[in-house]
């Protein structure tokens, strides 16, 4: 469905639009509620250490497989704006088989690895066992986590946004009556709760294949679509490997911190799995306003409104900040009883632990919103190398802060790594969007010249600061008036 946004007040243009995605962002996170409440509730404070010591080894490929997807998802965007459909039956072939061939080395090779990686990052010997069985469990099933984030990227791409929310809903609602069930009565272990996610998405992926059977027939792959250029090959790879590896950069992070957190113990493990699991939620809402604020650039920026855009994002700006300083004073007051939700009885020093690291990064969530606005922003506008450099100075100083202060200071300078890292980055964002907006306020306004689109958002985990996404324009005809030359975007 065509939504434009170069009409109506900013704010709430950009507000309304943030909701869906927010909505998209949670449903993501439940996956993780599910498992640590019934596996910290269920199994104890060590098996909840186990699952979180995964954390960042599994985000690291799973997520790179993640931007891949997305990246598989922009050939097709286009060729449908193009109302082209045997390039969109071909490219979806593409892909396809890109798809599954990353799926066989996820799933023949990452397995094998699962082991001497978790030692090789330092996991507690009493993690061990149960940390190796989730992990290879979660690799076995790569393929079902792939295809789900394909297929749904597909869809996105041709402007459905909603479907893959809801088979996104009952792939987490599945999950949990799962979880519950092979951690509780059949009393699977942590193993358990690895098969109940992959089970789950496999159901999703089985939707989504019937939905595009019965609803989707411009889908309907032919014998004709399955003669792959190398040139195909290589376009789908030009978009896939960058935002691939995007997310990789935050993998990276997030492995020293794991490595940090693991020379201090189980109950450190532990504290900082159920405080992310509790900062996930702010974080989502930060990142969907973000990733409206790039479409609404986009769009604007098509419509040739750039005093839209200057008007809109300063509004954006003042709304992130606004709701990081209310999350942050929700947290630091509320964040205690949240993290008991994950932890029974007898780990008051675990739930100190989360609760202090809750407060250290509530207290920078100002800076997170001011991030992700700025960074969508310049996303939206076409800007790609500034967004990619605060991603790597977000990588440098939450490695060196958890390096160095996790030694000096322990967990709580390890946890700082998070709002340090958030500072960098708008160290550099700042003066970049201000030099952009002052060239804004340079060009013209033809709202004559306006192209309608269909903003098609390509979103994924929400781990970090930094969301790798992709905003796509469908363009839709209109009629054209006077035109009027448009300078060039440096």
């Amino acid at each position: 469905m065509a939504t434009s946004l170069t009409t109506g007040r900013p704010w709430r243009v950009i507000l309304a639009f943030s909701i869906p995605l927010l909505l998209g962002n949670v449903v993501q996170q439940l996956y993780q509620f599910a498992d640590a409440i019934v596996v910290g509730r269920h199994l104890g404070v060590t098996s909840l250490a186990a699952v979180g010591a995964t954390g960042s080894l599994l985000f690291l490929l799973l997520g790179f497989a993640w931007g891949l997807t997305s990246g598989f998802a922009i050939p097709i965007a286009q060729a449908f704006g193009a109302r082209d459909d045997a390039a969109v039956r071909r490219s979806v072939a593409t892909g396809v088989l890109l798809s599954a061939f990353t799926s066989v080395i996820l799933t023949v090779g990452a397995p094998l690895l699962a082991a001497p990686i978790l030692a090789l990052l330092q996991t507690p010997p009493e993690l061990m066992a149960e940390a190796t069985i989730f992990t290879q469990i979660s690799f076995l099933g790569a393929s079902a986590t792939m295809f789900f984030n394909y297929l749904s990227a597909i869809i996105r791409a041709i402007g459905d946004s909603k479907t893959p929310l809801v088979f996104l809903t009952v792939s987490c609602v599945l999950n949990v009556g799962l979880v519950v069930l092979m951690v509780g009565p059949l009393e699977w272990g942590v193993g358990g709760a690895a098969i109940a996610t992959v089970v789950a998405q496999a159901v999703s992926v089985a939707l989504c294949l019937e939905f595009v059977r019965r609803r989707l027939p411009m889908l309907h792959l032919r014998r004709a679509d399955w003669r792959i250029t190398r040139a195909d090959i290589s376009e789908h790879l030009r978009l896939g490997l960058p935002m691939g590896f995007q997310a990789s950069i935050i993998a990276i992070g997030t492995l020293t911190v794991q490595v940090a957190l693991n020379t201090l113990g189980a109950d450190a493990v532990a504290a900082y799995t159920t405080g992310s699991r509790v900062d996930s939620l702010a974080v989502a809402l930060l990142s969907s306003l973000g990733l409206a604020v790039s479409m609404y650039a986009a769009q604007n920026h098509g419509g040739r409104r750039p005093d839209r855009i200057r008007r809109g994002v300063v509004e954006a700006t003042w709304m992130a900040v606004v709701a990081g300083l209310v999350l942050g004073g929700l947290l630091i007051a509320f964040g205690a009883p949240m993290v008991r939700l994950f932890i029974g009885e007898g780990s008051d020093a675990v739930v100190d632990d989360a609760h202090r690291m809750l407060i250290i990064n509530g207290c920078g969530y100002w800076a997170l919103g001011m991030l992700f606005v700025l960074r969508g922003a310049l996303q939206g506008l076409g800007h790609t190398l500034v967004p990619t450099v605060t991603g790597v100075i977000e990588l440098v100083m939450r490695v060196g802060a958890a390096i160095v202060l996790g030694a000096w200071i322990g967990f709580d300078g390890v946890a700082l790594s998070n709002p340090l890292a958030w500072l960098g980055a708008i160290v550099l964002l700042v003066p970049a969007y201000v030099r952009a907006h002052r060239a804004l306020g340079r060009l013209p306004i033809d709202p004559a010249e306006a192209t309608e689109t269909s903003a098609i958002a390509i979103v994924g985990p929400t781990d970090g600061s930094m969301v790798v996404d992709a905003v796509v324009t469908q363009p839709v005809r209109v009629q054209r008036a006077r035109r009027l030359r448009w300078p060039r975007r440096r």
